[in-house]
């Protein structure tokens, strides 16, 4: 554990296992992002983002391609059905993946004009989907198909697919990439990763409250990440933040003392919780697919 974890907080003892060690599942990717689990299959989809991939993980069969090309996909996540709901950079859209195995575009604008490259989502638990919106997809040549802004701004937007009701509720940030709730639902934490082309820009997580289920106010700086970006995170049952960072996975209290680090050989992009108790930690890193197991619980679905 000495060689994975770095401890700041004794805190942190609780949440991670004694013995336990980070283990690579896979590797191969142009470039991880965005895992989600299915605890019916013990499977793990993750996005090769940069690759235009996406890849499929189980213990049993390994590795394997879901879908080549993947319009850029990046975030991931299930809607209260089970569908796959994610953000594609190329298209411009959330999409989702229906029963019959079908790809559906779910929303692309806002006031008429094509949203900027969605970027990483969550569905709340009334199903609503809310998702950042950063330019990524159009100014990167490898996580998009480009093309002319027509947003004014990089927003987060709260999406309900059973009206199509979409409008922004975050519009403070300045490259809104991450986000998560915490365990109840009353607030939700959105990652600003403006600092990875824009010098001297945000690299942090801020924290909102939420309002009627429908908006945010009050925000503020959670935390700052570093080394480099907190480009994807999740919570646990006890509202302790897992974001990655450059070095490693960083841990932090709802209060947001850092709690310490477990130490990725690759500059980690995102993570997800998952196995049969929601105790297992999958982070998506560089080239490849890593978990470590916890004494703690995932509160996503």
């Amino acid at each position: 554990m000495a060689e994975a974890i770095e401890i700041y907080d004794d805190r942190l003892l609780t949440i991670v296992r004694p013995g336990a060690s980070l283990q690579e599942l896979a590797n191969g990717a142009v470039h991880s992002e965005g895992p989600v689990y299915f605890h019916e299959d013990d499977r793990l989809v993750w996005s090769d983002a940069h690759g235009n991939r996406l890849l499929c993980w189980n213990s049993t069969d390994g590795v394997s391609v879901l879908r080549d090309p993947s319009d850029y996909q990046s975030g991931n996540y299930r809607d209260l059905e089970g569908r796959l709901v994610a953000c594609s950079s190329g298209l411009r859209a959330i999409i989702r993946r229906e029963h019959d195995d079908e790809w559906k575009i779910l929303v692309d604008r806002y006031q008429g004009k094509r949203l900027n490259s969605p970027n990483d989502l969550v569905v709340k638990s009334d199903n609503t989907i809310w998702f950042t919106d950063p330019p990524y997809g159009i100014t990167e040549p490898n996580q998009g198909y480009g093309g002319e802004q027509e947003q004014p701004g990089s927003y987060v937007y709260r999406f309900d697919p059973a009206t199509g009701e979409i409008y922004p509720v975050v519009t403070d940030m300045v490259r809104p990439n991450g986000l998560a709730f915490s365990p109840d639902e009353s607030l939700l934490y959105v990652s600003d990763t403006a600092a990875f082309n824009i010098p001297g820009g945000p690299h942090h997580i801020r924290v909102y409250e939420i309002v009627d289920n429908r908006h945010v106010k009050n925000g503020r700086v959670f935390c700052v990440i570093d080394p480099g970006q907190p480009d994807g995170f999740r919570v646990d049952e006890h509202g302790n933040i897992f974001t990655s960072s450059q070095d490693s996975v960083q841990v932090y209290a709802s209060d947001g003392t850092q709690l310490g680090k477990i130490l990725i050989p690759q500059t980690s992009t995102n993570l997800t919780f998952g196995g049969k108790e929601r105790d297992r930690l999958f982070i998506t890193a560089g080239h490849s697919l890593y978990a470590i197991d916890l004494n703690t619980r995932g509160v996503q679905l």
